[in-house]
């Protein structure tokens, strides 16, 4: 009877969950970034933008911070397998004339919703890059329903546009598994629950790596019990 109480204790360790860890870290930017660029805004949308971003200048953004933080980087864990797509929608709103947020990423499978929470008339053009994801191009009127839409292939930095304001962009990553993060601001970012092992990780600038197919900055990582850091410097 004892014996058989070790060897079914053997057995629950060897079958039981795999422990998991989050990886945390830093993405930092070495170099000067380039100067901003003012947005054209019509005069409506330039209401619009001052009423959603008060004491804001409508411009461009590679998001620094004063400590040298590069938000906005897609950090990716390589060659790992994931569950289920989340059955909520990501969401992408337009508001002030701009795509909100302007960099995300979301896991293959998940729907995209675009919602208008302007006055003014959108157009929502995704131009996918990887054959197999659809293009598409719809009107979406003030404080119309969401505009839904569904890929099958991972995509990094799928690019949605607005024809009929050119300044209006937004960039989404299809990671064909969870674990994933964009920067904050401030360059910080955290991967929930990765499994323990010894893996790639990678970071990725929409502007610094569109160059080389979005190819980023990789390093080796090995996730315990208690997770893991990894911080990276993308260079100028």
């Amino acid at each position: 009877m004892k014996n058989w109480l070790i060897t079914a204790a053997v057995i629950a360790v060897a079958t039981g969950p795999v422990s998991a860890g989050d990886v945390t870290g830093k993405v930092s930017l070495e170099g000067t970034p380039p100067d901003e660029i003012n947005l054209p805004l019509d005069p409506a949308c330039g209401a619009s933008f001052k009423k959603a971003n008060p004491g804001m200048k409508p411009k461009t953004r590679f998001w620094v911070s004063e400590k040298g933080g590069l938000g906005d980087v897609l950090v990716v864990i390589n060659n790992v397998k994931g569950g289920s797509a989340p059955s909520a929608a990501h969401v992408i709103d337009q508001r002030g004339c701009e795509y909100l947020p302007y960099v995300s990423a979301t896991q293959l499978g998940q729907s995209i919703h675009v919602l208008n929470s302007d006055m003014s008339l959108h157009n929502v053009h995704p131009q996918p890059r990887v054959t197999g994801n659809p293009e598409h191009n719809r009107a979406q009127l003030p404080k119309g329903p969401p505009l839904k839409f569904d890929y099958k292939n991972a995509e990094r930095f799928l690019k949605f546009k607005c024809d009929v304001h050119p300044w209006m962009y937004a960039y989404v990553s299809l990671v064909p598994h969870q674990y994933f993060a964009v920067t904050k601001p401030d360059g910080s970012y955290s991967i929930k629950g990765v499994p323990a092992g010894d893996y790639e990780i990678e970071a990725i600038h929409r502007k610094k790596h569109a160059a080389v197919d979005y190819k980023g900055v990789k390093q080796r990582v090995k996730v315990g019990a208690d997770g893991a850091s990894a911080n990276f410097t993308i260079k100028l």
